[in-house]
């Protein structure tokens, strides 16, 4: 199995980087995994004309775009910044997930395919919001955004979204060890997760349609 684990925190030595080295620890030797820190690419994280005309991806998104082609299972972490991941991450989608590569919308009904399909996901995410309170209060908009318009919009299935929360005021030592408990869960039964057949992607995407 070839995993694809991409940390979107900005800075270095933080809990996501932390949670993100329990998950590398618990899939153990035999998995072949690539590990990405969104915050070491060098590339423009605004999608400047939309998909209007075709921005050439630099470098570093080369290499993304290669990695999640190649994994079968993608690993994203992240902390909640006003709902939301944070810019450098969301700036990524914007630029990685384009239509050709990620999806297709078809010409004569509003559907699309996922070209991404074949592939799963662990969606860690820390927070200073409680969870009762993020979904009752709120109704988990991170959480519906990255089932139902990110990943599994591009066809990553089954795809699970964990959130680790709150970290503040103390709530990092208090919940640490359960935390990791639920790590190396996740960790240990990625490779037993029923996937369909892993389609195969062109690099790089040069398709132009309509946002979604």
């Amino acid at each position: 199995m070839r995993v694809l684990i991409l940390d979107g925190h900005p800075d270095e030595g933080r809990l996501v980087s932390h949670l993100l080295d329990l998950y590398r620890a618990g899939l153990g030797d035999a998995t072949e995994v690539e590990r990405i820190a969104v915050r070491d690419l060098t590339f423009d994280p605004i999608l400047r004309q939309g998909y209007k005309i075709v921005q050439p991806w630099e470098p570093d998104l080369e290499r993304v775009g290669a990695a999640i082609a190649a994994c079968d299972h993608l690993v994203v972490a992240f902390p909640m910044w006003w709902g939301s991941e944070p810019a450098e991450l969301k700036g990524l989608l914007d630029r990685v997930l384009l239509p050709g590569f990620a999806f297709r919308y078809h010409k004569d009904d509003p559907f699309w395919d996922r070209l991404l399909a074949g592939r799963s996901a662990d969606v860690l995410i820390t927070t200073d919001t409680p969870s009762w309170f993020l979904r009752f209060a709120y109704g988990n908009p991170v959480v519906r955004r990255w089932r139902g318009q990110i990943l599994g919009f591009c066809g990553f299935k089954p795809l699970r979204i964990t959130r680790f929360g709150p970290v503040r005021q103390g709530g990092v030592e208090k919940h640490l060890v359960a935390w990791q408990r639920k790590i190396e869960r996740l960790a240990a039964s990625a490779s037993h997760l029923r996937r369909p057949a892993k389609l195969a992607v062109r690099l790089p995407a040069d398709d132009s349609h309509d946002p979604r």
